[in-house]
């Protein structure tokens, strides 16, 4: 590691801290020549894993993407960073278990499958991009599929329990 400062590559480590599951590292350094403090983060890799799009390209997959989408989805919405990781690390484990490659659908699928549990609104802003929505009426006809797929919300319904003597 070379210090961000003055670029000497003298440092030691200072902390060091499982992230992600345990996915990734990350270390505290400090420059032995400046003194200068500085964090780095370590991901072990695998061997390559290719996306398969629809166009039939194939492509190394980039984990930054599907993120950069769901982070999208979730814009504005009350979903911590740390929620919006997990679901990507899910995804990413998911589509890997396939083995050496995946196809674009697969990845969509599990994003989608992920987003209906977690919120609505993010899961149509997703399968608009995903399933190339048209008009308004892909919406409603999405819309309808999820209400439909999903149990009924109670609000502060109280029933009234009858008892028989």
């Amino acid at each position: 590691m070379r210090c961000p400062r003055c670029a000497s590559s003298d440092d030691r480590v200072v902390d060091s801290r499982e992230i992600e599951d345990g996915v990734a590292v990350r270390r505290r350094r400090e420059c032995l020549a400046c003194s200068y403090r500085y964090t780095t983060f370590e991901r072990s890799t695998s061997p390559a894993f290719f996306i398969e799009k629809r166009s039939g390209e194939r492509e190394p997959f980039e984990r930054a993407k599907v993120l950069s989408g769901v982070r999208s989805a979730f814009k504005n919405r009350p979903v911590s960073d740390s929620a919006i990781d997990q679901l990507v690390n899910e995804v990413e484990s998911a589509v890997r278990s396939l083995g050496l490659s995946a196809s674009s659908t697969n990845i969509g699928i599990e994003v989608l499958d992920r987003l209906r549990s977690i919120d609505e609104v993010a899961y149509l802003r997703f399968a608009s991009v995903y399933k190339d929505f048209a008009d308004a009426n892909d919406f409603a006809r999405e819309a309808d599929l999820l209400q439909k797929a999903t149990a009924p919300k109670h609000h502060n319904v109280t029933s009234n329990l009858v008892e028989e003597t």
